[in-house]
């Protein structure tokens, strides 16, 4: 893809009972090199993703609300709340589940491993709420998930941000240099480097160029930027190979 372009997320069932709004995998797009999966995810009490597996890529659980625990057969059991992340490298596999505590509602993105780092060891990161950076902007707040001053560390070079507008708000985004990614809309109303978005929809951004962001109403988006690894993905089911 070599142009901007502004696409929905698709409301799917995922999990045992788990209403998600998705971005990619679907039938439009299977990815966004090096992003394989966006899952905007709303979990009820006695649903959840019980015991599974996965390999060959890195996937980060960012929470808006509630509570996530994560148990896996590396003997890793945590609780994340609300503005804290839990991430995994999945790499030559591991066995996870992810269940609520009372309720959860978040984003789930995977982030495709390069063929020479398919086989690396599992392994496991949490970071609390209170240790991801936080920067004040003159209409809002700017909260870095993976980026500079974030202890979150991945085998793909990776910008993750959480911004909050108020209503007439503005920020220019710059992503590093050689990344590309994609600005979605949580909530509210904005216009994104010209483009409007409603809740559930994202822009998708072919390279590492400003994007202007506009609020309409109080809003908050999810900003996701990557170095593409250029190498062809093979994804199946919990298996991105």
């Amino acid at each position: 893809m070599n142009r901007e372009v502004v696409e929905d997320a698709v409301e799917t069932m995922e999990g045992a009972g788990v209403e998600v709004r998705r971005l990619f995998p679907v039938s439009r797009r299977r990815n966004h090199d090096p992003f394989v999966l966006w899952d905007h995810f709303s979990i009820g009490a006695g649903t959840g993703f019980p015991e599974h597996p996965h390999r060959g890529f890195e996937a980060i659980t960012y929470l808006f609300a509630g509570g996530m625990e994560h148990a896996d057969n590396l003997g890793n059991r945590s609780v994340v709340q609300a503005g804290g992340a839990q991430c995994f490298t999945a790499g030559r596999g591991i066995r996870h589940s992810e269940m609520p505590v009372g309720g959860a509602r978040g984003i789930q993105l995977w982030i495709n491993l390069p063929q020479r780092l398919k086989s690396l060891p599992p392994g496991y990161q949490q970071v609390d709420a209170a240790a991801l950076p936080e920067r004040s902007l003159a209409d809002g707040r700017l909260r870095i998930i993976v980026g500079e001053g974030s202890p979150l560390r991945l085998h793909t070079p990776l910008e993750y941000l959480d911004l909050a507008l108020e209503a007439g708000g503005r920020h220019r985004h710059l992503p590093p240099p050689g990344l590309r990614g994609l600005v979605y809309l949580v909530e509210g109303e904005a216009v994104a480097g010209g483009h409007p978005l409603a809740a559930g929809q994202a822009l998708f951004l072919p390279g590492a160029t400003p994007v202007d962001i506009e609020a309409r109403r109080p809003s908050r988006l999810m900003l996701a930027f990557g170095r593409p690894h250029g190498e062809p993905i093979h994804q199946h089911g919990p298996y991105v190979d």
